[in-house]
């Protein structure tokens, strides 16, 4: 499986998630320049974390716009998988791929720590490798990662059974407390419709080497690989 993965202005966890892609999981990766418009040799597009354009405006709305990016909305168009991590979560709302939007945390502070997360979903190519209810960790380093969306697209959500992560505590209990920057439903992460685009505001590739003191977000990429090789 050949990975691009969108490089922009400020983008600081490209090279994390190559690292991920290419140097663990030994596939195909190339990094698209946010210029770039061809992405037609490749399988998976990651749109990573970081700050594309310094968030100078909103976070993702200058992004929006690159080639790339509608190169990506094309490639997700096709029916083949697109993930957001952080920033590139808040890109794929912004370029109407996924519904809702990203706000100021509940607190207005960046954080940075280590949450835990329910898998709500293990029937997507993103989560095969994890199991229904299961608790896993990764980190979070946001200033703007509180999920709002109106109350219709929010049952549109849990209707469609499109939330795929939600922020819990580590029997699994959802609840204020585990909720640090104040997401509706809880919400952590979230797929289209169609289940081949998935947006989440954690970073499962800050947690895929054991030297970096977890692994319970590599699944989400070997699952990915393993599905597709398999179809």
């Amino acid at each position: 499986m050949k990975f691009a993965v969108i490089v922009f202005p400020g983008a600081n966890c490209d090279r994390d998630v190559a690292y991920v892609t290419r140097d663990i999981l030994g596939q195909p990766t190339r990094m698209v320049w946010h210029e770039d418009s061809d992405l037609s040799d490749v399988d998976i597009v990651v749109v990573p974390g970081g700050f594309s354009y310094g968030d100078y405006l909103r976070c993702g709305a200058i992004a929006r716009f690159s080639p790339a990016m509608q190169a990506t909305v094309e490639h997700a168009k096709a029916g083949k998988p697109v993930l957001g991590i952080c920033n590139g979560f808040q890109i794929l709302t912004e370029v109407g791929l996924l519904p809702g939007a990203l706000v100021r945390n509940r607190d207005m502070r960046f954080i940075c720590d280590r949450v835990p997360l329910k898998v709500e979903r293990t029937d997507l190519l993103w989560t095969s490798n994890y199991s229904t209810g299961q608790v896993i960790t990764l980190p979070i380093a946001h200033g703007e990662g509180c999920y709002y969306a109106d109350e219709a697209t929010l049952a549109e959500l849990e209707a469609n059974k499109q939330i795929v992560f939600r922020y819990s505590g580590i029997d699994g209990s959802v609840d204020e407390e585990s909720n640090l920057n104040g997401s509706l439903g809880n919400i952590a992460g979230i797929c289209n419709r169609q289940g081949n685009v998935l947006g989440l505001m954690p970073h499962p590739e800050r947690a895929a080497d054991a030297v970096l003191g977890g692994v319970d977000g590599l699944p989400l990429f070997e699952g990915l690989v393993r599905s597709l090789v398999a179809t």
